[in-house]
């Protein structure tokens, strides 16, 4: 059976409206998450890049589906299941209308772009390569459209290459052509970088392939709520994107291959719905799309990402990149006019994201959107799962604002004085330290007779702070105040890895000590520095039977640093624990020998 599409209409919540502008500033209230404060301010939400809000009318679809047609698809004969069956068909359609794809058959559903890209290596790609042969992606790609294809090749005996880079953050289309080989089997690169918000020209690339031979697979997961796709223009052998970078719904993504390329891909995941017919003897796989869809799909998903690609329709993808293009150059003019701040990337066509760096003074990513934080605006810090491409561009990571259709001009202004503050703060702060910190080595003593007096005086300095900018400012001026780690002891077997940040920790016994710890440590991240004082508070100087028995989540909780500190910073700040406490561990091993 096949189940039409629904059409593309005005968002429910929005007013019939001459003005198109007037239509997106009515879109941003259909968004409730938008309309709360973050440590006190109304949040600036500019992290879109690594997931869209999404607006009511997509909450609403997916709970009506769990509320009102909730049931297993294909094969059932009641009614709930027929809805169900009908909801999800109907969704498939949205997507090839919105992709422009020829057949619903060509789309198939997954978790999103990694899932697309990773079933598309394993079923296209163990088929199609083999020893000496060759897979092409470009220096920007996400870890997930670089990841599979590496392993890909290690497993195949294949070579993995790189279209490069101009200085830009534009790809080198004068090196394509001597890329492109008999041996090449796939391209495979992004159409928007997630870092640098290029706007790659994949009809060129695909145009250069096909040429050759070459299929291409096209890693839409930035461009697909800032581009107008069109799968049959581009003429891309498969295009992949994620829901929820387009106001959809988490843990539902799209496929789109071209039907003769399905058709002769073999499965990925076995199971149920990806088969005809099933007997002792082998097993017949079903046609596509069902033949990559094994087990009971993400309906609901499925439900909530067709509403998103509908609601983004009805506002008109073309208006909406029009505003965001407006956003962008506002962003990037304001960011240029602020001293110390250095833009990463000038690509000439750019969508979505603008990536840069405090470097006067010198600031980590992190410290800067730890700041931004404190002042309710969200971005993102980090090497973004790009990090072949910060290794091309020569930094660690960037700070990354991005933009969405909800997203305004006093924004833009609120981010770009924001960061002013933050950047002249930095300036004064950073001569007061250059003031008050001294060469070492300087191992800190202990603060307290044990660590639970420690603790105690600690906890004393936390409860007094209402909020976390306060804790934060604490635990700045705790980092301030520690002892400096002398750079001939930063080494490579120093470096704690996990973090969002450069760490170095080095302990030894005390001299003259069998069991009483000291450590140093310190990192380019103000914030980290003061985690790192903290423990150096608790545990330098104490003995490492005292360390090892200390219940130190607890008391993270008990002065509200866990709850505050991001999933990102626990796991940085996890593995300093861990550091720590296998030192401990190794030097109360080596005194009892």
């Amino acid at each position: 059976m096949t189940f039409p599409s629904a059409r593309p209409g005005r968002p429910p919540g929005l007013k019939p409206s001459t003005n198109g502008q007037a239509d997106l500033d009515a879109a941003r209230a259909l968004f409730p998450a938008l309309d709360q404060k973050v440590h006190g301010k109304p949040l600036v939400y500019l992290d879109s890049a690594a997931t869209t809000q999404k607006p009511r009318v997509v909450i609403d679809a997916v709970v009506k589906f769990y509320e009102s047609d909730n049931a297993n698809v294909h094969r059932g004969v009641h009614a709930l299941g027929d809805r169900a069956t009908a909801a999800l068909e109907r969704a498939r359609a949205t997507v090839q209308r919105f992709l422009n794809a020829r057949r619903p058959h060509e789309i198939i559903f997954v978790r999103g772009t990694t899932e697309a890209v990773n079933l598309v290596a394993q079923t296209f790609g163990r088929a199609n390569v083999g020893r000496g042969d060759e897979v092409l992606v470009t220096e920007m790609e996400h870890h997930g459209n670089f990841v599979p294809w590496q392993r890909l090749c290690e497993e195949k005996g294949a070579v993995l290459r790189a279209l490069p880079i101009n200085d830009r953050g534009e790809l080198r289309l004068d090196t394509l052509e001597e890329l492109l080989s008999a041996r090449t089997k796939l391209v495979a690169l992004s159409h928007v970088s997630n870092v640098l918000g290029t706007v790659n020209p994949v009809k060129e690339v695909i145009e250069a392939a096909h040429k050759k031979g070459i299929p291409v697979l096209v890693d839409g997961a930035q461009a697909a709520s800032h581009v107008d796709v069109d799968v049959q223009d581009l003429d891309c052998d498969f295009y992949a994107f994620s829901g929820h970078k387009v106001y959809g719904p988490m843990g539902i993504g799209v496929l789109y291959g071209k039907l003769p390329m399905l058709d002769a891909m073999p499965p990925w995941q076995s199971g149920g719905d990806m088969v005809k017919s099933v007997g002792f003897e082998g097993t017949t796989f079903n046609d596509p799309p069902h033949k990559f869809e094994a087990g009971t799909p993400n309906v609901a998903g499925a439900v909530g990402l067709a509403t998103a690609l509908e609601f983004l329709d009805g506002l008109g993808r073309r208006r909406v990149a029009a505003h965001e293009a407006n956003l962008l150059d506002l962003a990037v003019k304001r960011l240029r006019a602020i001293p110390g701040v250095r833009l990463i990337g000038d690509p000439k066509h750019r969508a979505g994201v603008v990536s840069f760096l405090v470097e006067d003074p010198p600031m980590s990513p992190l410290d800067v959107g730890a700041r931004l934080d404190v002042e309710g605006i969200a971005v993102r810090t980090g090497h973004h799962c790009a990090m072949p491409l910060m290794t091309r561009l020569g930094v660690s990571g960037t700070v990354r604002a991005s933009f969405a259709l909800y997203n305004t001009a006093e924004e833009v202004e609120r981010l770009a004085s924001s960061l002013r503050s933050v950047v002249a703060s930095a300036a004064q702060a950073g001569r007061a330290a250059a003031q008050a910190r001294i060469d070492g080595p300087e191992y800190p003593e202990a603060t307290a007779s044990n660590v639970g007096a420690a603790a105690a005086a600690l906890r004393g300095e936390f409860d007094g702070l209402d909020d976390w900018a306060e804790k934060y400012e604490l635990l700045i001026e705790l980092g301030r105040r520690a002892p400096i780690m002398p750079e001939a002891l930063k080494t490579k077997s120093n470096k704690v890895r996990g973090c969002l940040s450069t760490v170095h920790m080095t302990a030894r016994l005390k001299p003259g000590s069998r069991d009483v710890v000291e450590f140093l440590a310190d990192s380019d991240s103000e914030l980290v520095r003061g985690l790192l004082a903290l423990l150096q508070h608790l545990f330098s100087g104490q003995r490492a039977a005292e360390i090892l028995a200390f219940d130190l989540p607890g008391f993270l909780a008990r002065v509200g640093l866990e709850s505050n500190l991001t999933s990102g910073r626990r796991n940085g700040f996890a593995e300093m624990i861990k550091r720590l406490l296998g030192l401990a561990t190794e030097l109360t091993a080596s005194s009892v020998g």
